[in-house]
């Protein structure tokens, strides 16, 4: 090595020293985030929430949806649809891309090292054949970090791929509600075919007593058209029903992904204690912040805030460094003997952001209104939870009065309508009030059906906006593979 080399390569270990002194005293542009305020009050309305069954918070976050579904045909088409519905499967490649994008930004934190063994014969104009062989290992154009844009931006790629994690939970909670009300809607459009069914047999029975009794003389035309009304609206309500039935299971085909078998499909309402388990009631105000789609909202945010700071720090200037190192020799077999000479390159290099039109400034200005965007989204997302949980706990509040109210009024017209039939058939009463009864009596029961579903597919709903089955699923590092937690720090 002569002095000009020596000379160079203490120049290069002198800038490598400065470089690990800037490194060590300049600070990056990371500013921590704050989650900002709750644009919501503090709790839901009292009225609301006063007395309502239902779920607590932190109960219904620890429930896996397994446990919390009790029928076994329910939770037999939902795992059918967890494993073949189309719109998940592609929640789902979205996570596994914004992992790879992940993955890709946080490969710039590293120098890409090469290895590579070359050799070059030529012969000059004189005459002379030369040969020269070298194997060297070294780095190109490695940024060094000093301001801390890459870390920054991956930070930003990192919250991304947490975004589309929670937004793959968020969809499949709503999936299993979805499936589960559609299962409902079946089962209640089953009870009121079966309802108008039997109310066609009576009506039909009632037609053949008013014909009879108009031959002898008895009732009037009249009475035997008014009985073909109560007839003929049970058989149109036949067809109706039954073409709602029909179009429910392709409903649920549609919704599961796959063909379902008629051994899992709904006959019939259950009874609440058969569809789901009981949780005690309750209410806590974490509800809104721990929700999948409102997590989503935030690692948006947060990605957002990571980019205003890479953006900042592209102001400053970058540092490159490409070096490598090896050996070279005019013979290969003495290329890794003794033989060979230490041959070595460096080759750093310093950026400075002078003018480039605006670029800068402008894409700061662009990092800090999509930081404005995705704060709106985010307590929109709050305020929409808000909103779904309030409801929720409305309907919680009084929908079971109203079912006490209606079973109360369909055994009342139920017994008037036997009463006002008897007494038709002996020829007391006449047949307009036995008509009116069985009017009534019908629409009571349809009424208490249509309710029941309402009261069910109630407590699917307060168990999904309230982040049901989500403190079961653990998230995964995307660059270590290992699990972490879901709580938000």
């Amino acid at each position: 090595m002569n002095n000009r080399d020596k000379h160079f390569l203490s120049k290069g270990k002198y800038l490598v020293v400065m470089v690990g002194v800037l490194l060590g005293g300049c600070s990056s542009f990371s500013t921590e985030y704050t989650r900002p305020a709750m644009p919501v009050s503090n709790q839901l309305s009292a009225q609301a929430g006063a007395h309502a069954p239902g779920l607590s918070s932190q109960l219904a976050m620890a429930v896996p949806w397994q446990t919390f579904i009790k029928d076994e045909r329910l939770k037999a088409v939902i795992t059918l649809a967890l494993e073949n519905n189309r719109s998940l499967r592609e929640t789902l490649a979205d996570v596994e891309a914004a992992r790879a994008t992940y993955r890709i930004q946080r490969s710039d934190l590293y120098p890409n090292i090469d290895v590579s063994v070359s050799g070059t014969r030529a012969r000059s104009t004189s005459g002379v054949t030369s040969s020269s062989y070298a194997a060297e290992v070294g780095l190109s154009s490695y940024e060094i970090d000093l301001f801390g844009k890459n870390q920054r931006l991956t930070d930003a790629e990192m919250e991304t791929y947490l975004a589309s994690e929670d937004t793959f939970r968020a969809t499949k909670i709503t999936l299993i509600g979805e499936i589960a009300n559609a299962w409902l809607t079946l089962a209640a459009d089953q009870n009121l075919l079966s309802l108008a069914k039997e109310t066609a047999d009576n009506a039909q029975q009632t037609l053949t007593i008013t014909q009879k009794r108009m031959e002898l003389g008895v009732d009037s035309r009249i009475d035997v058209a008014s009985a073909k009304t109560t007839y003929y609206a049970a058989q149109s309500d036949i067809a109706s029903y039954t073409t709602q039935v029909n179009q429910d299971i392709n409903a649920l085909r549609l919704l599961v992904g796959s063909d379902v078998d008629q051994s899992v499909l709904a006959t019939m309402l259950p009874d609440s204690d058969e569809l789901v388990t009981d949780i005690p009631a309750g209410l806590g105000s974490d509800i809104l912040l721990t929700r999948p789609d409102v997590l989503a909202a935030e690692h948006d945010l947060k990605a957002a805030h990571a980019d205003i700071d890479a953006a900042r720090a592209a102001f400053f200037p970058s540092i490159s460094l490409t070096a490598a190192g090896g050996l070279g020799s005019l013979s290969l077999s003495d290329l890794f003997s003794s033989g060979a000479t230490k041959i070595w390159s460096l080759a750093p290099s310093i950026s400075l952001p002078i003018f480039n039109g605006g670029e800068n400034e402008a894409n700061l200005d662009y990092a800090k209104a999509q930081q404005q965007k995705y704060l709106a989204a985010y307590e929109y997302a709050i305020q929409s939870a808000f909103s779904e949980v309030a409801d929720a706990l409305a309907r919680r509040a009084t929908i079971q009065q109203q079912i006490d109210a209606e079973e109360a009024l369909v055994a009342a017209s139920k017994q008037s309508y036997e009463l006002s039939l008897a007494r038709y058939k002996k020829g007391v009463d006449s047949f307009q009030t036995a008509l009116e009864a069985q009017r009534t009596y019908y629409s009571a029961a349809q009424s208490l059906i249509l309710t029941r579903q309402s009261d069910l597919e109630n407590r699917i709903t307060l168990y999904r906006v309230m982040g049901g089955g989500i403190a079961q699923n653990n998230a995964v590092d995307p660059a270590t593979d290992t699990a972490r937690s879901d709580t938000n720090t």
